[in-house]
Order: structure tokens, then C-alpha cells, then sequence
């Protein structure tokens, strides 16, 4: 069971991540980048000569790993889902140097016996030679099995914190603007050389066991092919315009199928959901990002 006040004073050492230009660009092929090789606003991201670092890849900086699998925790972490993400670009990312990451536990929401617990995670990159703040970092983690935990003894308050705002939902109108991203079959193998080894996207034998056909690709990078689609329609692959980027996860992906971010412009930001045209099945909904 989630202890509530040992979760919320839970100590986070700090990451300190060191990268260099081959990791930034070895992201931003795993998100789509380059696919196009004739694309000179995508070699960018991709090729060391004015190389430019995708303000997505912030995602992946100062991670602490999953740590909720510790024991101590007390969470149900094979039952642990990723709900939502966002990050806020405060500096444009280096193309390459040393991050410090500062993980901390935002709020805990129980929704109820049966139906789960919400774990709120902010996580802020900081540059560690000018000590700038780049980039802040919040995922949304759905515990489904650890709702109730406030209902036992001096375990928090009621209901465990106030849930955070939900985000707006998609327009009940055609998209502005249509991207079409393919994955390539590979894609969840170049992606897990960022950081996330975890073997339900490599291996055919864990994916069947959890039930999939076949491995999936990480959330993350589906999240990534959606930046890299409102980086390319919406800021003409000027990284220093987009400014933030948030989204919820809905369904998986499979490697080698085509992504097509639907994008709503609304004033100064805009609005986004992604399907998979193979299979007409929305994979990321409720998206919104800030466009300079």
C-alpha cells in the first residue's frame, strides 16, 4: 500500500547526466527525425554540422529511472500505468554537456478502492555549469492498483491530494493542419538507446506475455513523433519556438506504423491528438503545446 507521508518526503538524489552530440542526435532519429534525407530543416537534428537539439528530448534528461518498483515504496508497480506527460522549455537545450535532474513528488491523488491512485511527478533539468533552469518536467503516472490508500488510519488526508486540472479535450471540429510521421520497424530499438531499456519494447517474449502482439514502441517516443509533427507544421523546425508540450497517453504503438498528429490552432498555442492510420486508433489525446 502507498504510504502517503514517506512518498511525499520521499529524498531524490540528484541525476547528473552527461551527453554529447551523438546522443542528441541518436534521439532525435529515434523520434522520426531525418527520414526525409533531403530535408535540410530535419538534418539539423540529426547531422553534427549546426546540429540542434529537440526540445522533446527534455523528456529524457536527469531521468531517474523506475523507481517506483523499489520495494519501499509500497506501490503496485506491475500495475503501474503512463498516463500523461509534460515538459516546459525554460533555455534551449544544450547539444550536448551536464544536466542535473531534481525528481520530487508533486501529489498523490487516491481515487478510490477500485479505482486506482494518481502519482504526479515534476522533475526540473538544470544546466550544471551555469546552474540554469532548462527545462521542467512533469509525468502523470496512473498506480491502479493503490486506490484507497487514505482510508487507512493516518495515511494522508482524505482523498490524498487534489487532483491536478484536467487537460482540454480535443475540438469537435476537422484539424488546421495534418502531419503524417511512419515509424520505422525499428523504431523502439533506437529509441531504447536514450535511456529506456525496458525489454517490452525489444522483446517478442516479454510482449507476449503482456499480452501484445509484438513489441511496442515507448510512450515517450510516440510523444516525441507528435513534437517532432507540431515542430515541423506549426514552427518550421525552430526549436526555440516551441515552449511546452503536453499530452495524454491513450494507446500503444508498434514500430514501422504511420503517426498522424491532428493539430488545432488556438491563439498563442494549439491543440493536438495523434492516431495510427493503420488501425484508426487515437494514441495521444488532450494534447496541447505553446508556439512562440
Amino acid at each position: 500500500m502507498i504510504n502517503y507521508p514517506a512518498l511525499k518526503k520521499r529524498h531524490f538524489p540528484d541525476i547528473v547526466q552527461t551527453y554529447v552530440e551523438r546522443d542528441t542526435m541518436l534521439y532525435a532519429l529515434g523520434v522520426g527525425f531525418g527520414h526525409d534525407p533531403m530535408d535540410e530543416k530535419q538534418l539539423q537534428y540529426v547531422y553534427e554540422k549546426n546540429l540542434r537539439a529537440a526540445p522533446m528530448m527534455a523528456a529524457v534528461l536527469g531521468y531517474p529511472g523506475f523507481w517506483v518498483k523499489q520495494p519501499d515504496t509500497g506501490i503496485d508497480w506491475v500495475r503501474v500505468l503512463h498516463g500523461e506527460q509534460s515538459i516546459r522549455i525554460h533555455k534551449p537545450l544544450p547539444v550536448a554537456g551536464t544536466v542535473v535532474g531534481k525528481l520530487h513528488i508533486k501529489a498523490i491523488v487516491d481515487k478510490g478502492k477500485d479505482r486506482g491512485a494518481l502519482l504526479l511527478q515534476e522533475r526540473e533539468v538544470f544546466d550544471k555549469k551555469s546552474g540554469e533552469l532548462l527545462a521542467t518536467v512533469d509525468s502523470l503516472s496512473f498506480a491502479r492498483g493503490d486506490g484507497g490508500f487514505s482510508e487507512a488510519g493516518d495515511n494522508g488526508p482524505k482523498g490524498g491530494d487534489p487532483a491536478p486540472p484536467t487537460p482540454p479535450a480535443t475540438p469537435d471540429a476537422p484539424p488546421d493542419l495534418v502531419c503524417d510521421l511512419p515509424t520505422l520497424p525499428q523504431a523502439a530499438l533506437i529509441y531504447r538507446l536514450s535511456g529506456d531499456y525496458n525489454p517490452l519494447h525489444a522483446e517478442p517474449a516479454v510482449a507476449t506475455a503482456a499480452k501484445f502482439p509484438r513489441p511496442i514502441l515507448h510512450g515517450l517516443a510516440t510523444y516525441g513523433v507528435a513534437g517532432h509533427a507540431i515542430l515541423k507544421t506549426c514552427c518550421d523546425y525552430d526549436a526555440a519556438r516551441l515552449k511546452s508540450l503536453s499530452v495524454r497517453f491513450s494507446a500503444p504503438v508498434y514500430p514501422g506504423e504511420t503517426i498522424r498528429t491532428e493539430i488545432w490552432k488556438k491563439g498563442g498555442h494549439v491543440q493536438y491528438r495523434a492516431r495510427v492510420l493503420e488501425r484508426d486508433i487515437v494514441v495521444l489525446s488532450h494534447g496541447v503545446a505553446e508556439v512562440a
